[in-house]
């Protein structure tokens, strides 16, 4: 058995799941551009150095609007296409337009004018939990704050967040046999949801986000009803799920590492580089999203063949050596980073600036209120979610010391 087969074995395991750095690390010395087979049985390309990774990101013979490769799909909208039509599944010029659509929500400026209301969430959240002795950081704040800041944007109801919860992380573990189960009944479910919020903004439109998309559908010209669905659908599931497992990992990685946490204490103005150093060291994105080559080609020696499934280890291009000194430190005051958290190229992570200061804001106000918490597990009986996409900690039982 050859090493290449024997690494892509240890691919997705539990202890994988647990700890993926070592494999990453053979990986990027032995088989750096490796096809490998998923759970699902599927086989993909998978790159882990950095360099290979900013190539691909940004090499736009790699395709991620699959219909080029597998004709079009069912125009009517379904559970298995409901995440298909929007800006993280179309090349230009679409990619353009649907990007368009909704980038004018999140600009820096209209982000930066956020900062008092999340403050506010995150103290509201902090309020709750109040003189209890414990907390379970994911539940009842790691979660809560940024589906409630989307909420908000988008204009849905913050008390539905829960169904958000579970429709999101169903529909991003797809590839897990646990709840892959419920795949279909969840997306028909968020499905339906839309439907019933697009007809109630129809009658009563109002300043948010989700008005003004529906706007534009109507228009026609603008936005299918298919890409409505899609584009909302991405927003309210990547508009919490990194932030969720930026302000877990990150805190996690704060738990481990007493002395940076210290630092952190004492040095508040650190927050950013933390915050960035965070996102380096146990990224809450963990692979990229699909991609297929569009046409023949050779990359790094390998000869992909047109469609071609590829993915990039976004953590294992984070922690490269040949990219980032000590990159298995975690180091606060380290410089500013060119991490790949967030993607690169045109497929950037639209929210990326919004997900920054949720997580400057959460953990500051966390670690304000509770310097002395303390993790009430050990690190190794902690369960990391199964998914392919992200990669988070179902829960983290906190002891919160006075």
């Amino acid at each position: 058995m050859s090493s290449s087969h024997s690494v892509s074995q240890e691919l997705f395991s539990k202890e994988f799941t647990q700890d993926p750095y070592p494999v990453y690390e053979k990986l990027r010395q032995s088989e750096p551009v490796l096809k490998v087979m998923l759970p699902g049985g599927q086989f993909t390309w998978l790159i882990t150095t950095y360099e290979d990774a900013v190539t691909v990101l940004k090499d736009q013979r790699f395709i991620k609007d699959m219909t080029k490769i597998y004709g079009s799909r069912d125009s009517h909208i379904n559970a298995s296409n409901l995440l298909t039509t929007n800006m993280l599944f179309s090349d230009p010029p679409d990619h353009k337009r649907l990007r368009g659509l909704v980038q004018k929500a999140f600009t820096p400026q209209l982000i930066h004018g956020m900062r008092d209301r999340i403050q506010d969430i995150a103290n509201e959240l902090l309020d709750e939990i109040g003189s209890r002795p414990t907390m379970n950081l994911i539940d009842e704040y790691a979660f809560p704050l940024p589906i409630i800041v989307i909420c908000e944007i988008l204009g849905v109801p913050s008390e539905d967040r829960e169904k958000f919860r579970l429709w999101s992380n169903t529909i991003i573990d797809a590839s897990n046999e646990e709840t892959g189960k419920y795949f279909e009944q969840h997306a028909n479910e968020f499905l339906q949801y839309l439907r019933d919020w697009f007809e109630h903004v129809r009658e009563e439109p109002g300043t948010d986000l989700i008005s003004q998309l529906v706007a534009a559908e109507e228009q026609g010209d603008k936005l299918t009803e298919q890409e409505l669905f899609s584009v909302v659908a991405l927003l309210i599931i990547a508009g919490h799920e990194t932030t969720v497992n930026l302000i877990g990992n990150g805190m996690l990685a704060l738990l481990e590492h007493p002395e940076q946490r210290k630092l952190l204490l004492e040095q508040p103005d650190l927050i950013q580089q933390a915050i960035e150093e965070m996102l380096r060291y146990n990224g809450p994105v963990e692979f990229s999203t699909t991609r297929w080559a569009g046409e023949d080609l050779v990359f790094k020696g390998h000869t992909f063949a047109k469609g071609d499934m590829v993915i990039v280890a976004l953590d294992a291009a984070d922690r490269d050596p040949a990219q980032f000194k000590d990159a298995d430190l975690f180091d606060i005051t380290r410089e500013k980073s060119p991490h790949l958290a967030f993607g690169k190229g045109i497929h950037l992570c639209l929210g990326a600036p919004l997900a920054r200061l949720e997580g400057e804001i959460a953990v500051t106000t966390l670690l304000n209120r509770y310097p002395d918490l303390q993790l009430s597990q050990e690190v190794k009986d902690l369960e990391w979610r199964s998914g392919m996409i992200v990669r988070g900690v179902k829960e983290i039982p906190l002891t919160l010391l006075p």
